[in-house]
């Protein structure tokens, strides 16, 4: 497997991955239309953390770390390594050691579609990741990959410079081009979120606040005391 490094790729605005930082990864994706959510089996290692970054990408042979040693060089302040591999691999590919290079960079966290493994230092040190797997299994040096080209990461593909955005709901890709938009839209969602959690807390309902009582009765769901719903279950049987 050849590759290639590519160095100083375009980056989303500092300004608007800190504005992206405001908001959870449940509201951007919904801002963005239900787009560019990373598949479920990304979890975090730790609970209670968001973080947001530019995207340094890494496509990697399975079972082999070379290319996060490559990778590394080219992180720098508010980065987000994100990481894959070109098949299916659990293997613990990321440790402490390398935290401890990344965090000295000022790199923010990692994703990475591979396995994990020194959960317990990278908790202890604030270092935030998200991965597909937690396993010990250690892996070689030995092929040849790439930095910082589209990869596809978990049904998403995610350019370098693209803003990532991880909570403990999992993580978001937002292109570069569309930060300061998606930013914009995520705040107009919230504040319209804040609008109906006060509503709720006074004691509306989401079947009148939303107009779903409409789409209940055009949908032919229709409304029974329990007497009528026991009647008409003992003629139908």
């Amino acid at each position: 497997m050849s590759g290639v490094i590519v160095t100083g790729p375009p980056k989303a605005d500092a300004k608007d991955v800190e504005a992206l930082a405001a908001f959870g990864v449940a509201t951007v994706s919904e801002a963005m239309g239900r787009r560019g959510l990373l598949g479920p089996e990304i979890r975090p290692v730790q609970q209670g953390v968001r973080v947001a970054g530019t995207a340094v990408t890494v496509l990697s042979w399975p079972g082999d770390n070379l290319m996060i040693h490559a990778a590394v060089e080219q992180c720098g302040e508010g980065d987000v390594l994100v990481v894959t591999t070109t098949s299916p691999s659990t293997d613990g590919m990321f440790g402490e050691l390398f935290a401890t290079a990344l965090q000295q960079r000022g790199v923010r966290g990692l994703v990475i579609n591979a396995g994990i493994r020194d959960t317990q230092e990278l908790r202890e040190m604030d270092f935030p990741a998200w991965s597909r797997a937690v396993c010990a299994q250690g892996t070689v040096k030995a092929t040849g990959g790439s930095v910082n080209v589209p990869v596809a990461v978990d049904g998403q593909v995610v350019r370098p410079g693209d803003v990532i955005l991880a909570d403990d709901d999992g993580v978001v890709v937002v292109p570069r081009e569309r930060a300061r938009a998606v930013a914009e839209a995520s705040e107009a969602r919230e504040a319209k979120e804040a609008k109906s959690r006060t509503a709720f807390l006074q004691g509306e309902l989401g079947l009148d606040r939303y107009g779903l009582r409409d789409t209940l009765k055009r949908l032919g769901v229709e409304y029974r005391t329990y007497e009528e719903y026991v009647s008409d279950a003992g003629e139908s049987s």
